[in-house]
């Protein structure tokens, strides 16, 4: 499973790199129909031959295929949001989304395990596979804005018109760079990624290996850790208006640093539950609102590049995050761990009060409306 994972890590890694020039160059909505109906046909194969007997190879190469899709699939979809909402509603949208997402991270493992034992393992990959297929026909349904498909066309053609390849994937980047915000929110947020991506193994691990707790008990921290999720994601859009998007963005970090910190001085399932709650609730507020940001300061033709660009740092330094706390949890208990990514989160919170990121309401800049 560990091979499997790492290897599928790999592909939506490098998938990441290059979306950002697809989606800017192509048919937005038809990437995120193609996406699905990739997944689908993918996902779709496993039952059939495995009907035949189980092909352990088989996995190794639709998983990667499937991430990659995937990838894709989520770069694209979180440049089309600003233009079926509106710039003044981006938080709102992106709020109801990963509080749907939120819920379904509970609702469909859930589902995927009573099916897998009662038709096993293949028959619930087959009914993944189906819901893209229900995705796609959804997709189907939706209009972009004329002024998308305009803009993705014109930026099309101006790469075919001589931009190197090179130019149009570091562009991206560079948009990062110049945008004081985004440059601080982006180091920030690298930072964070790099503590945060593991700590759901060192729950684990606090659970099971240190507490003796079953898989029931993780199960339930879990569950009450995805309604802190589903409740901060549709609280962040009036909180953002309330407060502005500096004091939301520190404030929600500097409460998870609060929250993990304690988690291990914790030794009760209620009390790990409502701590991770309480973490993983404004962490939502945090992304929710990194997110929204970034889609409402990017000029229509670079969002793909920028979402890719940003993502793929994220990405790239989280896992040797993940595996650096998985080793001081073994060797020096998760309680330290805790305490020192909490530590490490509120240090994150203050150094964002040195940097552009604090301003309510952050300034445009030129390069706001520059490709």
């Amino acid at each position: 499973m560990g091979s499997l994972t790492a290897v599928a890590g790999v592909a939506s890694l490098v998938a990441g790199v290059f979306a950002g020039v697809v989606v800017d160059r192509t048919d937005r909505r038809g990437v995120l129909i193609g996406a699905d109906l990739a997944r689908l046909v993918l996902y779709g194969v496993v039952p059939v031959v495995w009907a035949f007997g189980a092909q352990v190879w088989l996995l190794y190469v639709v998983l990667p295929l499937g991430a990659a899709a995937g990838m894709l699939f989520a770069v694209t979809y979180v440049t089309v949001v600003r233009a079926l909402v509106g710039e003044t509603r981006v938080t709102e949208a992106n709020g109801r989304l990963n509080a749907t997402a939120a819920a379904a991270g509970v609702v469909g493992p859930l589902g995927a395990g009573m099916v897998a034992g009662w038709f096993g393992p293949a028959a619930a990959i087959g009914v993944d596979a189906a819901s893209f297929g229900v995705s796609a026909l959804c997709l189907a349904s939706i209009r972009l804005p004329g002024g998308v498909r305009d803009g993705v066309k014109a930026e099309a053609e101006a790469a075919t018109a001589g931009r190197r390849l090179w130019d149009e994937l570091r562009a991206g980047a560079v948009f990062l760079w110049r945008h004081p915000v985004l440059r601080a929110l982006t180091v920030l947020l690298t930072a964070y990624c790099f503590f945060e991506l593991g700590l759901n193994d060192i729950l684990v691990y606090r659970l099971e290996h240190e507490l003796g707790r079953g898989d029931s008990a993780v199960g339930t921290v879990f569950a009450v850790g995805a309604l802190g999720s589903i409740t901060g994601a549709l609280l962040v859009a009036p909180v953002r208006r309330r407060l502005g998007f500096g004091p939301t963005w520190i404030g929600s970090v500097a409460v998870c640093g609060v929250a993990v910190a304690c988690l291990g001085a914790v030794d009760t399932v209620p009390g790990i539950g409502l701590l991770t709650a309480v973490f993983l609730g404004f962490g939502a507020m945090a992304s929710t609102c990194s997110m929204s940001l970034r889609q409402e300061v990017t000029p229509e033709q670079l969002l793909g590049r920028v979402t890719s660009a940003y993502w793929t740092l994220h990405n790239s330094a989280a896992p040797i995050g993940a595996v650096l706390l998985t080793w001081v949890a073994q060797h020096r208990g998760a309680p330290t761990v805790a305490l020192l990514v909490g530590v490490c989160f509120l240090l994150i919170a203050g150094l964002a009060l040195l940097t552009p990121v604090r301003a309510a309401v952050p300034r445009p800049t030129p390069a706001d409306h520059g490709g």
